[in-house]
């Protein structure tokens, strides 16, 4: 594996697996896991939450360093979620190549004429 941002986040999801049925008293991650996907959906919300107050922030003072700390944060707790419902950043990347190309007008038109 390299060292290209998507092989980072593969990374980071086969240890988030490792993780998942560690000692909940040990491991954030396993603990996350015990508690079940409300607290990990409870977790996505807060950081998204963070995300955007970072954004203001970023908004009036320039800078970004909080903004990239809090998004990892939410990406992190996105790959719990992923794994909890047994689904990968792959499936997320793959996705994207989906849509590339695509104008965000016509992608989410298709999305409402499948369902």
């Amino acid at each position: 594996m390299d060292n290209t941002p998507q092989d980072v986040l593969l990374r980071l999801a086969m240890i988030i697996d490792g993780h998942k049925k560690d000692n909940p008293e040990v491991s954030y991650v396993a603990r996350l896991f015990h508690k079940g996907d409300d607290a990990i959906l409870k977790k996505i919300g807060e950081e998204a939450t963070e995300v955007v107050m970072a954004a203001k922030d970023a908004r009036l003072d320039g800078s970004s360093m909080a903004l990239v700390s809090e998004v990892a944060d939410l990406w992190f707790h996105c790959l719990v979620m992923l794994r909890h419902y047994n689904v990968g950043p792959n499936d997320v990347l793959v996705e994207l190549q989906r849509r590339e190309g695509l104008s965000g007008i016509s992608e989410k038109a298709s999305r409402h004429s499948t369902r």
